[in-house]
């Protein structure tokens, strides 16, 4: 089947890019509000998108009636925020958080997480956590009813079982994010496999190897 996104409902995108566009990493992001309100909730529009500068990038969805979500606002009204990778402990609270509390309810409190201060931002980080980026905004692009907010991390915070100290390396029995696929259905990384990249050298052998296996 073919699709010509030209004339395709907004509906009929979205159903298809976000099921076939995955799995997509989960940001639980927290924000405050001008207020002090603190504010978390999760979004799959999201990735890490360079080094140098080291930045994430977050696209955020308005309300069905237009209006900015509690996270687009308190971004835009103070400039910071922190992103959270989510695992299994952590995907219940994580749902909880994208119910449409009103801006004056603190999600973290509704769901039982906890808050501790952050480094170098306002806006706390979850301690059930296994990773939490503290950003600062860069920049935002805005289209009819979405914004795209691009982040710098500034900070981060790795659980100490989650990584390896000396090489910076994933410790893979620790940390199994989830991710998200379509509609209600995740994923979670506690099945995996590495493939060897190889260098010119070993490609160019490997495909002498091929040659010669096809000529026998």
């Amino acid at each position: 089947m073919e699709f010509d996104f030209d004339i395709l409902e907004k509906e009929a995108r979205y159903k298809l890019l976000c099921a076939f566009v995955a799995p997509r990493p989960i940001a639980l992001v927290t924000t405050l509000s001008t207020d002090g309100v603190p504010n978390a909730a999760p979004f799959s529009f999201f990735n890490v998108f360079g080094d140098e500068p080291p930045v994430i990038i977050l696209g955020i969805q308005n309300r069905p009636d237009g209006r900015p979500k509690d996270t687009t606002k308190n971004i835009k009204d103070t400039g910071e925020f922190v992103v959270h990778m989510v695992d299994r402990p952590l995907e219940q609270g994580m749902v909880e958080c994208s119910v449409d509390f009103s801006p004056e309810v603190d999600e973290i409190v509704e769901t039982g997480l906890h808050l501790a201060p952050s480094m170098k931002v306002k806006p706390g980080r979850i301690i059930e956590a296994p990773v939490a980026m503290e950003c600062r905004l860069e920049q935002t692009i805005e289209y009819v009813g979405r914004s795209i907010i691009i982040g710098r991390v500034v900070h981060m915070l790795v659980r100490d079982d989650c990584i390896d100290p000396a090489t910076l390396y994933v410790n893979s029995d620790a940390y199994h994010p989830i991710a998200r696929l379509h509609a209600d259905n995740y994923i979670v990384s506690d099945s995996q496999f590495e493939i060897h990249k190889p260098t010119l050298e070993e490609f160019q052998a490997g495909r002498e190897k091929k040659i010669e296996k096809t000529r026998s």
